[in-house]
């Protein structure tokens, strides 16, 4: 059965993990979702942090998004924000989306904003990005490394490997799935 994971803002802002994770998506290994609320806080810290980006190119891009992976938008859960407790209330809309979307996973970078005992009274798991890519590579090798190439081959100015990818992936913290697929022999 695949997996229903919410991506959380923070998996969604670096462009690698982004196209990584869409791609993951797109190949149906898992059912991504996510919420406005979501992207327009991703997009929001993007424009921030690189105003050099073109706002029209950066709109596109979430458009693309939603394009691209069917069904991916949760909405109408702002009714069961009050009855969830984290850290940081802000952070609620985001296991509100993962009950709506019938979610079992949520992908954020932010596991304490998530503590375990409050995501599981919801039927959740806050799952890092690591440890995510490394069940879908134990679930799928194939097709993961599939994803992978054709994120490389997507990539032509310049050009880049699987290698290429790998690296990129790690440098947005995903560590020990890159050194997975290197000791694999990932040419």
């Amino acid at each position: 059965m695949t997996p229903v994971v919410v991506y959380d803002a923070n998996v969604l802002y670096p462009s690698a993990l982004r196209d990584f994770l869409i791609r993951v998506a797109i190949e149906d290994l898992v059912h991504a979702r996510w919420s406005d609320r979501i992207l327009d806080e991703v997009f929001r810290n993007i424009a921030t942090n690189r105003p050099d980006l073109d706002r029209q190119r950066l709109l596109r891009t979430r458009q693309r998004m939603c394009a691209a992976v069917l069904d991916c938008l949760v909405s109408g859960f702002d009714d069961l924000e009050p009855a969830i407790t984290l850290p940081d209330p802000d952070d609620r809309h985001v296991v509100a989306a993962a009950i709506r979307a019938g979610a079992g996973i949520i992908v954020t970078f932010n596991l304490r904003d998530f503590p375990d005992a409050e995501v599981a009274r919801h039927g959740l798991v806050a799952m890092h990005p690591d440890l995510f890519a490394l069940e879908l590579l134990a679930r799928n090798p194939t097709a993961l490394l599939e994803v992978i190439a054709s994120q490389a081959a997507d990539l032509k100015h310049p050009p880049h490997t699987a290698l290429d990818i790998v690296g990129a992936l790690e440098r947005c913290g995903l560590t020990r799935f890159g050194a997975t697929l290197r000791t694999g022999g990932l040419s």
